[in-house]
């Protein structure tokens, strides 16, 4: 019986041999990781905002600060899938162009609550206040913490300048104006205002760009058909 010879690239070569498998898998990964992730970076969907979406208030950025603090974000997800049983509960799915915003964006992929990527102008602002201080005072079966100190937490000494400003070096096109303005918004405002700016700006600018966008199509559509 004769021995074949074994070239180095071989399946039993690298199989054999766990140093050679884990160094050419983690080439492998990488480039295809390249090849997916790269190309992003450049496509106008994934860089540029969605139609209607705009940079947060000072009031609406002081609200996702305290959001991220509470660690809102570990139950409440921030993107609907392309599904048809999310999209018929909680509205359009969600595109990159929405986050082009947010840093850090707060997708999540955990639900003990429900998704709040569109939760903006569903429920009135007293609605959102005594949700965050007795979530079952409106849903019974809900697990949710109460945040009730959050309506006693002024936030009219917080400084958002710096925040703002490093957020305008990553892209977000903040004016000098508006920085320079800032803190005057949060003036007389608790943690609880802040959050519930907050929650009701969620998807509304892109959904209410959507709305006009569908009601003007059949309009345009009757002017070329003589309608």
């Amino acid at each position: 019986m004769t021995n074949k010879s074994k070239s180095f690239f071989s399946h039993e070569t690298i199989e054999k041999n766990v140093g050679i498998l884990i160094i050419l898998s983690i080439l492998v990964i990488s480039f295809a990781g390249l090849v997916q992730i790269v190309p992003l970076f450049f496509q106008h969907s994934t860089t540029q905002p969605a139609e209607g979406v705009t940079p947060y208030t000072p009031l609406q950025l002081a609200g996702r600060d305290v959001y991220i603090k509470e660690g809102c974000v570990g139950c409440h997800s921030q993107q609907v899938r392309m599904l048809q049983s999310e999209v018929l509960r909680y509205g359009h799915y969600s595109l990159a162009g929405e986050s082009v915003y947010d840093h850090p964006f707060l997708w999540g992929s955990k639900r003990t609550g429900p998704d709040l990527a569109r939760v903006g102008g569903r429920y009135s602002d007293d609605w959102h206040r005594l949700h965050l201080r007795d979530p079952r005072a409106l849903v019974k079966e809900s697990n949710m913490p109460g945040y009730s100190w959050l309506q006693h937490k002024d936030i009219s000494n917080v400084d958002l300048k710096p925040r703002m400003n490093a957020l305008r070096m990553l892209g977000v096109p903040y004016t000098e104006e508006q920085i320079a303005n800032a803190n005057k918004e949060l003036a007389g405002k608790t943690e609880e205002d802040a959050v519930v700016a907050y929650l009701q700006s969620l998807g509304v600018g892109f959904i209410n760009a959507l709305r006009a966008k569908e009601t003007a199509q059949p309009a345009t559509q009757a002017v070329h058909t003589g309608g």
